[in-house]
C-alpha cells in the first residue's frame, strides 16, 4: 500500500500557528542578548559561550498528514537533553528506512553567523519570520506527504526517493543565509528532480525479474519485514543486497535505495490479484470460516506433531483453496503451520522430560525400598524361627527360591572355619 491508496492530504501550518490564530501555540523564550556570547580568547570551555547559545528553533513536519509548526528549546535547561525536548526526531537521525511512529521530524534551525570584523552574531527568528518559514515549505511538504510509502492498514511511513529529495527541499528552504549588516536571507524553495543515485526497490525489482522470489506472493508481513532487514558487514542491504547476495551478483557502488518493505508489499499485492491477502493465524484462529476449514483438515487421529512434511505441504495448499472461495490470500500459512507443529513437537518433549524424571526418581525410589526389604529379609532369616521359605517370601512379595538361597548363603556366612591342623 503506498501513499496513493490513502485519502489526499493537504499541507499547512497547524492551527495556532497562524496570525489568525494569534499565535496562540507558538511560545517563543529566547535567552536575552547577554546571554549570548562567544569568547574565543577564554582559557576556560565553559567560559568560552555564553549560556544561551544552545538555544535552538525548530521547524517540525508530520509527515502522516502534512502539519507543519515550529518553537524552541529551553535555554535554561541541560544541554545533553536538548533532543527529549524535541517534538520528533531530526531526519539525519532516521536513515532511510521506516519513519517511527507518530512520523514527526524536525529541521533544526541555524542562528549563527561569523565574519572577520564582527566575529560570532546569533540571529533569533520571531513568530512572524517562523510563520514564513512555515509558510514557505509547504509546497516541498505537499510533494513530502504525496509521496512518501505508506504501509498496511496502519499507514506505516517508509522513504520513497522522492520523499528523500522533498525533504532535502525543506531542508534547504529552512537554512538561513546571512549577510555582513546581519540581515536575514532565506533561500529560495526548490523542487528538486529526483538524483539518479535515488532507486526505488520497487523499480530495481521490475528491471531485474528474476531476482524476485516466488515465495514473497504468500509471505507474512512480518516474513518481508525481516527480508528487507538485510544488514550485512559490507556492501548493500536491504532487498537489493539481500536478492544479490542469494544470485550471487554485485551491484554497482553509489546507489540510495528506498521503498524496501514497500516493494515486498506491492509484489505480494500483485500477486495476490483481486484477492485480499490475510494473516493466515487471524484466519484460521479467530473466523468462523477458518476455524470450520481448520477442523474438517485436522489430521485423523493424530496431531500436527505427528505429520510428515508432506502433510503440512497438503493443508497449506487446501487452507489456500478454502481461503480463495473467500477471496482471500493467507500469508504467513507454511511458516504458521510448522510453527505449531514445532509447539506441538516441543510439548511431546517437554512430556518426555517429566516422564525421565518420573521414572528416575521412582527408580531411585525402588532402589531404596528393594535395599530395605532385603535388610528385613535377611533379619527375619537370621532369627531361625522356624518358618519356612515360603511364608516369609508371601511377607516379602518374593518367589520362595530367592528366599531359599538367601538362607544359605546366610548360613555358610555363619558356619565357623574348621581349626587347622
Amino acid at each position: 500500500m503506498t501513499a496513493a491508496d490513502f485519502a489526499p492530504l493537504t499541507a499547512h501550518v497547524l492551527t495556532g500557528y497562524r496570525p489568525e490564530d494569534g499565535f496562540m501555540a507558538a511560545e517563543l523564550d529566547p535567552p536575552p542578548a547577554e546571554y549570548v556570547w562567544h569568547d574565543e580568547n577564554a582559557e576556560e570551555q565553559d567560559r568560552r559561550y555564553g549560556p544561551g547559545v544552545g538555544y535552538q528553533q525548530w521547524l517540525a513536519v508530520n509527515a502522516r498528514d502534512g502539519s507543519v509548526w515550529f518553537g524552541d528549546t529551553d535555554w535554561r535547561a541541560p544541554q545533553e537533553s536538548a533532543g527529549s525536548r524535541l517534538p520528533g526526531v531530526p531526519r539525519k537521525a532516521l536513515g532511510d528506512g521506516t519513519v517511527p511512529d507518530p512520523g514527526i521530524m524536525v529541521q533544526l534551525l541555524g542562528h549563527l553567523s561569523h565574519d572577520e570584523q564582527r566575529g560570532c552574531a546569533w540571529r533569533f527568528f520571531d513568530v512572524q519570520e517562523l510563520h514564513a518559514l512555515a509558510e514557505r515549505v509547504l509546497p516541498a511538504v505537499q510533494r513530502l506527504v504525496d509521496s512518501i510509502h505508506r504501509l498496511g492498514p496502519e499507514g506505516e511511513l517508509e522513504w520513497s526517493a522522492e520523499a528523500a529529495t522533498a525533504w532535502d527541499d525543506i531542508e534547504q528552504a529552512a537554512t538561513p543565509a546571512f549577510d555582513p549588516s546581519g540581515e536575514l536571507h532565506w533561500p529560495r524553495p526548490h523542487m528538486t528532480p529526483v538524483a539518479a543515485w535515488r532507486i526505488e526497490v520497487g523499480a530495481f525489482l521490475d528491471a531485474n525479474p528474476e531476482l524476485c522470489d516466488p515465495s514473497w506472493a504468500v509471505a507474512s508481513d512480518a516474513e518481508l519485514d525481516a527480508f528487507a532487514d538485510y544488514h550485512p558487514a559490507t556492501g548493500y542491504g536491504g532487498v537489493p543486497g539481500r536478492t544479490c547476495h542469494i544470485a550471487d551478483r554485485q551491484i554497482e557502488d553509489g546507489f540510495t535505495f528506498y521503498g524496501h518493505r514497500a516493494a515486498l508489499y506491492a509484489y505480494r499485492a500483485r500477486a495476490s490479484g483481486d484477492r485480499a491477502p490475510t494473516d493466515a493465524r487471524t484466519w484460521l484462529e479467530t473466523t468462523e470460516a477458518g476455524k470450520s476449514t481448520w477442523e474438517a483438515a485436522k489430521p485423523p487421529g493424530a496431531t500436527l506433531a505427528d505429520v510428515p512434511d508432506y502433510v503440512l505441504t497438503d493443508l497449506t495448499d487446501r487452507f489456500q483453496n478454502a481461503a480463495r472461495e473467500h477471496g482471500l490470500v493467507l500469508t504467513g500459512l507454511a511458516t504458521y503451520l510448522r510453527n505449531l507443529r514445532a509447539e506441538e513437537r516441543a510439548g511431546v518433549d517437554q512430556q518426555l522430560l517429566f516422564e525421565g524424571r518420573e521414572v528416575e526418581r521412582l527408580e531411585n525410589l525402588l532402589k531404596d525400598f528393594r535395599a530395605g526389604r532385603n535388610r528385613t529379609v535377611a533379619r527375619i532369616l537370621a532369627w531361625s524361627d522356624g518358618r519356612s521359605d515360603a511364608e516369609i517370601a508371601r511377607l516379602a512379595s518374593l518367589p520362595d527360591e530367592h528366599v531359599g538361597q538367601w538362607r544359605a548363603r546366610l548360613n555358610d556366612e555363619q558356619t565357623p572355619t574348621p581349626p587347622g591342623p
